[in-house]
């Protein structure tokens, strides 16, 4: 199926061709020609197959100047970026769009919701402006996106409380990566006679991400973590730790190691969130260090590889993290670092990972990886006049054996430098293997 084939305005399928969006995801297939017909919707989807299209591309399509759609979501990191995608999706039919969250100036903030036609905000803003009166709004279109993760935040109360405020003459359309009974409960309270779209739970993790787990003891975390980056050669990844603490440790350590690393977590500012979540996006940070919390709204089609430095304590936040890859179609691999104490966390994940069991790469491993690397780059590089001077000065001394050998020396020299800096010898981690596949 194309999106052409959908009842879009063409405005739409236009912007759609430009920006190279082809297919329609399933929950994009299954939802748009529901919403299109103007009934209330409940969608299980896992994170990263496309929510936010599935429910901005038929609101934007059906919207008249004089309505406005509400769209409430648990961090002002994803209600930025829903804003920016319904902004590119909608620029041909120059729509609007006002975000609002906490941290900001009120006045402005009134001020786009008053001349716009999409508002995405978070509960607790929201909520603020409601009650104090200062905004009063009739949106004919409201959606809950990410309702579990707002469960999970504590904002079920604000919500239900919001809802007092909203006309009862209205499409409510409900996305969530899981479906607990609380939301289940909510969505029966707030939606009339809703199409349910679900995806089955053995089917929650993407099929697009390759899913493997490391067993190490709780002092090899950084070891192991380096090993892996340097193994899996990642372009651009999240690593997730428990605490803000690990986070900041986490970070400090690979900037020390000479990777490009930033920290994203709570206790920063909102500014500097916004400028490191900018920079990911822009290929000027390669590895984001980030909590659950602050990172789950983070929308990056790019991202290659998912670190967990730590397992969640929890099935749904494997679910958020991983998503964070293999997004818009694309491969991802996802990769977990696990202790015996954490084993029993890893057997209600196994319930919905693709379990494959992996050895730490060994120095060989990474010395094999790069040489593949090298040899890769060789075969596009074109040599210049500089490059062939030296080879000519060199050529009065040696054979071009004895000098392709010592460039390649000295290639390795460099990178080990880099390789050995803090990277011990990794022993003892495959002796638990067997103890590990016992364990789950």
């Amino acid at each position: 199926m194309k999106f052409s084939e959908f009842n879009l305005k063409k405005e739409i399928i236009d912007t759609l061709k430009e920006i190279g969006f082809e297919k329609p995801s399933t929950i994009q297939e299954e939802a748009i020609p529901v919403i299109l017909e103007g009934k209330d919707v409940v969608a299980q989807a896992q994170t990263g197959t496309g929510k936010t299209a599935a429910f901005a591309l038929p609101l934007i399509s059906v919207i008249k100047p004089t309505q406005k759609a509400l769209i409430i979501t648990p961090t002002r990191e994803l209600a930025i970026q829903i804003s920016e995608e319904i902004y590119r999706f909608g620029k041909k039919l120059k729509i609007h769009t006002a975000t609002v969250y906490g941290g900001s100036s009120y006045n402005r903030q009134i001020k786009q919701i008053k001349n716009s036609q999409f508002i995405v905000a978070t509960p607790g803003r929201l909520l603020d402006l409601l009650k104090s009166k200062k905004i009063e709004i009739k949106p004919e279109y409201v959606v809950l996106d990410e309702a579990d993760e707002m469960l999970d935040m504590g904002f079920l109360d604000d919500i239900k409380e919001i809802f007092k405020f909203i006309p009862h003459k209205r499409q409510t359309l409900l996305f969530s990566a899981t479906m607990p009974n609380l939301i289940k409960e909510l969505s029966k309270q707030i939606l009339k006679n809703p199409e349910f779209i679900e995806v089955a739970r053995g089917q929650m993790t993407n099929k697009n991400i390759k899913e493997y787990f490391y067993v190490i003891d709780e002092n090899e975390r950084k070891d192991a973590l380096v090993r892996l980056i340097d193994y899996k050669n990642p372009q651009k990844a999240i690593i997730f730790c428990r605490t803000k603490k690990n986070v900041d440790e986490v970070s400090e350590f690979l900037k020390g190691m000479g990777f490009n690393a930033k920290a994203l977590h709570g206790d920063m500012a909102q500014r500097k969130r916004e400028e490191v979540i900018k920079a990911f996006k822009n290929d000027k940070v390669e590895f984001l260090v980030a909590t659950d919390v602050v990172a789950r709204g983070i929308d990056v089609n790019n991202v290659t590889h998912v670190f967990n430095y730590h397992l969640p304590l929890d099935v749904d936040s494997y679910v958020h993290r991983i998503g964070r890859t293999g997004r818009a179609g694309k491969r991802g691999i996802a990769i977990s670092l696990v202790t015996p104490h954490e084993f029993r966390v890893l057997n209600k994940i196994k319930k919905v990972a693709k379990l494959t069991l992996k050895e730490i790469p060994t120095s060989e491993d990474i010395k094999d990886i790069e040489i593949k690397k090298i040899i890769r780059a060789l075969k596009e590089i074109e040599a210049d006049a500089k490059s062939i001077k030296i080879i000519e000065e060199l050529q009065n001394k040696y054979d071009l054996f004895t000098i392709a050998t010592k460039f390649a020396s000295f290639l390795f020299k460099e990178k080990s430098k880099k390789i050995g800096k803090s990277i011990k010898e990794v022993q003892k981690l495959i002796k638990r293997d067997q103890k590990f596949k016992k364990a789950i």
